[in-house]
This record gives C-alpha cells, sequence and structure tokens, in this order.
C-alpha cells in the first residue's frame, strides 16, 4: 500500500496518508499477537515502542494494570487546555475462521471488533501530532485496556486517569462495518446503551420425571418467567423508550437423566437500556415477576442483578464539536449527526460518567461482516481517516492564537 485508498480533507489527513504502510504494518502485527483484557503486556510493549518512535513528550504504563497513556504538547501550552482521546486494545475470546497472513496465532483469540485498528489509529495521531504541534495546549493518548467485558476504563479512571491528567473533554471512536468508509455518525445523546447481568435462580422440588404431581418443576417455573418477562418491554415500558430483556441460557438437571426433575433451575441473561429510570423499571419488574410467578406453582425464585456497564451518553457540546471536526474531514455528506444508537454496550461510558465527551463511529465497510464475527477484519483503508480524525479533534479544540 503506497497510499490511502480514501481521500479526507486537510494537513492532518495528508499528513498522515505519508505514514499509513506503518500503521497498517502495526495494526496487522497487533492484529496477529491479540491478548485478552489486563493481558495486553505485548500489545502494550508494541504501543510503547510506536509512542518512543512517535517522539511524544511522556509515555506512562500501568495505568488500569495494563494501559499506557502518552502525552504531547502542542507549540504552546499557555491555554492550558488539556483533550483526551482514547483507544482501547483488547481482543476477544474467539477462534478465528481468515486466512489471511495476519491472522491470529493465538488459539481461541482474536482481535474480532478492531480494537487492533482503534490503537493503530490513535499512535497514528500521536505520530501527527509530535511531528506538527500545531495547537496550544496538551493532549493526553490513552491506550485502555480490557473494553470487552473487564471495564477496563474503570479501572483507569479508578487508577488516577483524571487525577493525573485532567482533561476537559474525551473522545473516543469504534469502527462500524455497516457505515461505508469515508462516513462518520454520532448523535448528541446516548450511543450505546447500558448492559447488565440477571440472574435468576429457582429452587422447586426435584422428583421422578413420572410423578410431577409429587414434585415441583423448576423447569416449568422457569419457562413461565422466561414468557412473563417478555411483557416488561411491550406493557411496562413507554414507546418512546428502549429497552431489551433476552434471557439467554437456561441450566437445569442432567441432559442423560430424561426422567429426572431437578431440584433447582438457573436462568441468565442480559439487560439493555438508555435510562436509568428505564434500567431501574427493568430490575424492579423482574425481581416482582419471578418471585411471583414461582410462587404461584409453589416453588422459590431469587434474583440477582448486576449493573455492568453504564449508558455511552455523549454530552452534547462536544458531540457538536466532534460532528464539526468530521465534517471539516469528509464533508458535511458524509457525518450522520443523528445516528441511531446502538444496544450494545461500551465502557468508554465510565469516562464519560467523569468527563464531558463524545463517541464517535467510524464507517469501515462490511465486506468482512460485522462485529464479533469470526471472519471479522479491520479495514486498513480507514486507518488514515481514523487517525486524522483523533487528532484533528486535539488540534481543532485547542487552536493555537492567530499570530
Amino acid at each position: 500500500m503506497l497510499a490511502p485508498r480514501l481521500k479526507a480533507n486537510g494537513r492532518a489527513f495528508a499528513h498522515i496518508a505519508q505514514f499509513v504502510p506503518e500503521l497498517t504494518a502495526l495494526r496487522r502485527d497487533l492484529h496477529a499477537h491479540p491478548e485478552l483484557g489486563f493481558e495486553e503486556v505485548y500489545t502494550s510493549a508494541r504501543v510503547v515502542e510506536a509512542l518512543k518512535v512517535c517522539g511524544v513528550d511522556e509515555i506512562h504504563t500501568g495505568i488500569g494494570k495494563t494501559g499506557v497513556v502518552a502525552v504531547v504538547r502542542g507549540k504552546s501550552t499557555q491555554s492550558g487546555r488539556m483533550i483526551g482521546l482514547r483507544a482501547d486494545m483488547d481482543a476477544l475470546t474467539m477462534t478465528e475462521q481468515n486466512d489471511f497472513a495476519w491472522k491470529s496465532t493465538k488459539s481461541g483469540m482474536m482481535h474480532g471488533c478492531g480494537h487492533d485498528g482503534h490503537t493503530a489509529m490513535l499512535v497514528g495521531a500521536a505520530r501527527y501530532l509530535a511531528e506538527t504541534r500545531n495547537f496550544d495546549g496538551t493532549a493526553v493518548l490513552v491506550f485502555q485496556p480490557g473494553e470487552e467485558g473487564f471495564a477496563g476504563a474503570k479501572a483507569m479512571v479508578d487508577d488516577g486517569l483524571f487525577d493525573r491528567w485532567p482533561v476537559e473533554a474525551i473522545f473516543a471512536m469504534h469502527n462500524w462495518p455497516s457505515m461505508k468508509p469515508g462516513t462518520i455518525g454520532i448523535n448528541m445523546g446516548a450511543m450505546m446503551a447500558a448492559a447488565d447481568r440477571v440472574t435468576i435462580e429457582v429452587t422447586g422440588k426435584g422428583g421422578h420425571g413420572a410423578h410431577p404431581y409429587l414434585a415441583v418443576d423448576p423447569v416449568l417455573v422457569c419457562a413461565h418467567i422466561i414468557t412473563a418477562a417478555q411483557s416488561i418491554v411491550s406493557r411496562n415500558i413507554r414507546p418512546i423508550d428502549s429497552a431489551v430483556v433476552s434471557l439467554c441460557a437456561i441450566n437445569a438437571g442432567d441432559v442423560h437423566a430424561m426422567s429426572v426433575i431437578p431440584g433447582s433451575a438457573t436462568i441468565v441473561g442480559t439487560i439493555r437500556t438508555f435510562k436509568t429510570e428505564v434500567q431501574a423499571l427493568v430490575e424492579r419488574r423482574l425481581q416482582e415477576i419471578a418471585s411471583a410467578v414461582a410462587l404461584g406453582f409453589g416453588a422459590t425464585a431469587s434474583v440477582r442483578y448486576e449493573r455492568s456497564y453504564p449508558a455511552t451518553v455523549n454530552t452534547p457540546d462536544e458531540a457538536s464539536f466532534a460532528a464539526d471536526v468530521a465534517e471539516s474531514l469528509v464533508g458535511p455528506e458524509h457525518v450522520d449527526r443523528d445516528l441511531e444508537p446502538s444496544m450494545g454496550a461500551e465502557d468508554f461510558s465510565f469516562m464519560l460518567q467523569n468527563k464531558p465527551g463524545a463517541y464517535l463511529r467510524l464507517g469501515q465497510g462490511a465486506d468482512n461482516c460485522f462485529l464479533h464475527n469470526a471472519r471479522y477484519d479491520f479495514n486498513d483503508d480507514v486507518l488514515p481517516l481514523g487517525s486524522a480524525l483523533h487528532a484533528s479533534l486535539a488540534e481543532q479544540g485547542m487552536p493555537l492564537a492567530a499570530s
């Protein structure tokens, strides 16, 4: 690859386009060596190595276990401004089914969500910012571990991320295969849903399958709970609000014991909401429905509701600014300012609970299927655009005073 296939406006894109081959090589190396949350030892080391080559001013490791933070100061820092840019680094527990040269070298692990690309894009932004420094303030580049279920963002915040680097705003982006390459999406509010885990333990009375009248069948109780729980969204949630109740797994009995009614059963599922009041309502109704249904059959049910990731909600001013920056790169016709939220979840939400900021989606095309698919691969053509978008958020957010 000698030049980027995508085109964009601005000096940041033109500058970064010169080192696209290096970014591509880094991205593919990370793809070949995936690591899970808080185990990103090789990944962090490669990031540190690349940042040293980039010439950033400071590199800090071990933030939130395996996280890395780089600092780049502009030509001036008189404004006192500080803007954060974040990329996630971890992979997934999946077996890759691709055949290209940079496929995963680790059995049962792959970069099925494009965090290898996110990391490479932020390295590209670091290089541009360090080489040009056309801003007045400090850019803080956050390479975060453990997004995939480990709450690495929270770990970094708890480890003093914003105490040590009190950014005024922080931005992140995620590749999106269902959007065309060269397009960028955002909205002024919720981008991703809260993700909660629910576990329902049903206790009945075991017995012989031929004599169910002597038992209290927890499997039957589970079936009724699962059916009744679907009424929460249709009958308790306002139609203009959104929620998903998915009870996805049930564990009961032994598949080799066809005539044994078990004494207990467990249901596990996920709840997705955008508003805290809707989240609280779903939690309460699940408790009520599970207990009442079980009681009706002579059984008991306990509900454990675990709030995992909060909703990822953009702050309006920062989202509007980010959309303006995106338009400066690709034009207004390629920026969706009212992008439909996703019911997926993202732990960048923890950072947005502490600081203003915005989360964007970067189109990458759907030729190689959607996220978390065994044949997924990041589209290297969008690397320079993602890097330029990161860098431009810092550059335009902390402009140099006119001379």
